[in-house]
């Protein structure tokens, strides 16, 4: 979890860093729309590496037969979507509840973050109109 955790904040930190660099108005539609499918190309990247990370413990702790169907679990839990096609065994089944509230928080995380660019860039939109 706390893995989780560093690599949303640095990945987060990363973007706030790269997107101060963007400079001028976002008025022309489409490059404030290109900034907005990179911003959540960014994040999607960042939960899939977070996927993989859960889904290498699994695999390291022998929790899951494979690589893929840990990969599998991994992005059906931390999504929550939770289809139960696959089960951690009995002794890790708390593992996966963990990987579940770790995944909702850092959902939310990347929400709240991509709120506050849309509002940013919807500042500085209006800032260069008056």
């Amino acid at each position: 979890m706390a893995l989780c955790v560093l690599i949303h904040a640095s990945g987060v930190t990363w973007a706030l860093g790269r997107l101060r660099a963007v400079s001028g108005s976002m008025q022309e539609f489409w490059r404030g729309t290109w900034v907005f499918v990179l911003v959540a190309a960014w994040i999607v990247l960042l939960h899939l590496f977070e996927i993989a990370v859960w889904a290498a413990f699994y695999s390291w702790k022998d929790a899951m037969p494979d690589m893929s169907s840990a990969l599998y679990f991994s992005a059906v839990t931390y999504t929550t979507t939770g289809y139960g096609d696959l089960v951690l065994p009995a002794e890790w089944r708390l593992i996966g509840g963990i990987e579940a509230l770790t995944g909702i928080l850092m959902c939310g995380w990347s929400t709240g973050f991509f709120f506050a660019v849309v509002g940013r860039m919807s500042d500085r939109t209006r800032a260069t109109r008056h």
